[in-house]
């Protein structure tokens, strides 16, 4: 089940980095960098991102999130997190399909570590076009995709 989390609530911000932290420590390993701002969240700097955070619940457990915000007809996904002890199992999909059935708007946007072959993958499958590339240090550069629905 897929439902709006609180993130100003304590315990749903601290369920919530529970789920980031592992995610992205996969990224890093991935990308061939720990230095990246996901994995500097704390449950505070979750509170006041501004976005709007939907989880996936199995067994009023928390699985995944989608982090978003919304400006007029956009959608920009800027978390897609599951625990990797639930990798593999569809709830990324679940939760992207949850984003564009929604809200009604004419593009989603994402970016991700262009090194992550796994998530690079996952948005071509799911008809995002790349749109740029940016390099951000020696280490990181980010592809930034785009939907139009």
């Amino acid at each position: 089940m897929i439902k709006k989390i609180d993130i100003r609530n304590i315990k749903c911000a601290a369920d919530v980095l529970n789920i980031q932290i592992p995610s992205y420590k996969v990224e890093a390993e991935i990308i061939g960098t720990y230095d990246i701002p996901p994995l500097k969240d704390t449950v505070y700097t979750l509170q006041h991102c501004g976005e709007n955070f939907f989880g996936y619940y199995e067994n009023g457990n928390l699985y995944g999130v989608v982090s978003i915000k919304v400006d007029d007809d956009v959608v920009d996904i800027h978390r897609l997190i599951v625990h990797p002890n639930q990798f593999r199992k569809g709830i990324a999909q679940l939760l992207l399909n949850f984003i564009e059935t929604k809200f009604q708007v004419e593009t989603i946007k994402v970016a991700t570590g262009s090194k992550n072959t796994p998530a690079v993958s996952f948005y071509k499958k799911n008809g995002f076009q790349n749109i740029n590339e940016v390099l951000v240090n020696e280490q990181l550069s980010l592809t930034f995709f785009e939907k139009k629905l």
